[in-house]
């Protein structure tokens, strides 16, 4: 039974990738944990990873033993680079490459447990929302008759006090703003006739 897992656009350069998951090729997941643990490189960090996510995948997908595991083919391929330049002396630009991998791991039984079939899960009946509750002899629904709740009920008295009332923005008022309020001003005409300026 093989278990894949993937890492993918891992940013380091495949060939350091490659020298820390050649340690650990063929090894049981036990024994390559331990071979990484005490491995003084940084890409042992993505590497251990992805073996964990495998063995989850395993435990959980096929209910398979992580002693009973091993890694049957792990490899690294080359992603997307990124192209970057350093400035250097009379002008020029130094072109910088940063490389990235993908990391591919297939898992194997070494003693054939014969599960093939993945767990299924379990998946309750979906609840139909907007059902109304059914009646009983526990549950009591009040029903309330001659009430309409479409219409709102509109106060007549506090509309006709509200109509007399001159609407402003208080915003708008002050030194800045346009303090005027419609058919509020009497002196309109005399500014217009007689201003300072002339001409």
């Amino acid at each position: 039974m093989e278990i894949i897992a993937k890492a993918k656009r891992i940013r380091m350069s495949p060939r350091k990738v490659r020298l820390v998951v050649d340690t650990v090729r063929g090894l049981t997941v036990v024994r390559s944990l331990d071979v990484l643990r005490f491995l003084n490189k940084k890409a042992v960090e993505p590497v251990v990873k992805l073996l964990k996510s495998a063995v989850a995948n395993a435990q959980h997908n096929f209910e398979l033993d992580s002693d009973n595991l091993y890694i049957k083919t792990i490899t690294v391929d080359e992603a997307q680079t990124l192209h970057r330049w350093l400035p250097r002396a009379h002008g020029r630009a130094t072109p910088i490459r940063k490389k990235s991998c993908h990391i591919n791991l297939i898992l194997d039984e070494i003693k054939p447990s014969g599960k093939i079939k993945t767990k299924q899960q379990v998946i309750e009946a979906p609840v139909k929302l907007g059902s109304q509750p059914v009646k009983d002899n526990k549950v009591k629904i009040k029903e309330e008759k001659g009430k309409d709740f479409g219409k709102l009920e509109v106060d007549d008295e506090n509309l006709s006090e509200e109509k007399g009332k001159v609407i402003s923005d208080v915003r708008r008022e002050g030194r800045t703003g346009h303090s005027k309020i419609e058919g509020g001003s009497s002196k309109g005409f005399i500014n217009k006739m007689f201003r300072r300026k002339s001409g």
